[in-house]
């Protein structure tokens, strides 16, 4: 019988399902967030119209240790979303935590999985202070990273080391990739300016706000510098016409450039750099960063299976394959998912977070 797996991403703007039959795609869908937090019972019937299911990798968040969705307890439900209970308007976040709590019902067979502070092969001096080295959704863009460029170059799993870059509309990350394995990480909240997010946060900022909210790292990136409505097919041309267009593209720009720098220092060598997410497909924008980026190595697109579905959600079901013994076992062996361990709350060293956040936890 052949293997029937899903993967979910939750993104910034959309839910993408994403189904394989061995390694042939059977479903391609995206709902929209908004749309999924309003009424979890799209993904429970999507789910349901799919069956037989052999294994589904659920929308993970931040991510915790591998875990079967009978076992998730409502601190998980917190460490997957990092939501306060006075501040629940994202409806992505939203989503995440209601469409758990309905597939929790029926009899699906359902892992969540790490992100990558979760992963024994990063070592413990790169998680100090840090919760978002890569949520679960950019540790599933790494996994089709690696087998992606395995396939196309024909070379081991085991071979490459590569930079991972992740361009969303929410978030831009990049993820460290020695010999097929996750090493580093640089997340969304830690990176330079996104889209839609200000990226990591100058600490004088942060303690100028006071309450920071949940929905304060929506903002603060390119549709906040810009001063006006803009989208990613129009960004680069808005700049010919507006100052605070073209700094919001120097911004976001110079910002990825940065942050994949960062990372070259963790790698002996750097065989190529993957870019993933919507705003890559943006030609302007793939091109200016292939230009800059390639000082360091060569630059290309994640091919994946050639689907719709953003990267995130064909990672989590060629993750899903691995742990139900399909094609990319040795894959999901080999990154080590099985063996992830701890909370993203670990390694933060500033007064008694732990302490601070029980009274929060679901």
């Amino acid at each position: 019988m052949p293997l029937r797996v899903v993967g979910i991403d939750p993104g910034t703007r959309s839910f993408d399902i994403f189904g394989l039959e061995d390694e042939h795609v059977m479903v391609d869908v995206s709902i929209p967030s908004e749309d999924v937090a309003l009424n979890p019972r799209l993904l429970v019937d999507l789910l349901h119209s799919l069956e037989p299911l052999d294994l589904v990798v659920g929308p993970s968040g931040y991510g915790i240790p591998l875990k079967h969705i009978s076992e998730i307890s409502g601190e998980d439900l917190f460490l997957m979303t990092l939501v306060r209970p006075d501040d629940r308007d994202i409806p992505v976040l939203v989503g995440l935590s209601r469409v758990v709590q309905e597939l929790k019902k029926y009899a699906f067979n359902i892992y969540f999985i790490p992100g990558v502070i979760h992963l024994p092969t990063v070592p413990p001096h790169r998680k100090v202070n840090s919760i978002d080295l890569g949520t679960a959704d950019k540790l599933c863009v790494a996994a089709l990273a690696v087998y992606d460029y395995s396939r196309r170059h024909g070379v081991p799993f085991r071979d490459p080391s590569i930079l991972v870059v992740e361009v969303g509309y929410g978030y831009n990350a990049a993820i460290a990739v020695e010999h097929g394995v996750i090493v580093d990480g640089v997340g969304g909240t830690k990176a330079g300016p996104g889209f839609l997010t200000a990226g990591g946060l100058d600490g004088e900022v942060a303690y100028l706000l006071g309450t920071l909210r949940k929905d304060m790292l929506f903002k603060g990136g390119v549709k906040s510098i810009a001063g006006t409505e803009v989208e990613p097919e129009d960004f680069h041309r808005l700049t010919q016409s507006s100052r605070s267009v073209k700094i919001a593209w120097d911004a976001f720009i110079e910002g990825i450039e940065k942050t994949v720098w960062s990372l070259t220092p963790v790698l002996g060598k750097v065989d190529a750099i993957l870019l993933s997410g919507r705003l890559s497909r943006v030609e302007p924008i793939y091109n200016e960063l292939s230009k800059r980026l390639k000082r360091i190595a060569q630059v290309e697109r994640i091919k994946g299976f050639g689907a719709k579905s953003k990267e995130a959600a064909q990672g989590a079901a060629l993750i899903a394959n691995g742990l139900a013994g399909g094609f990319a076992k040795e894959l999901v062996e080999h990154l080590k998912i099985r063996e992830s361990s701890g909370t993203v709350l670990d390694h933060v060293y500033i007064e008694d977070l732990k302490e601070k956040i029980i009274g929060h936890r679901v």
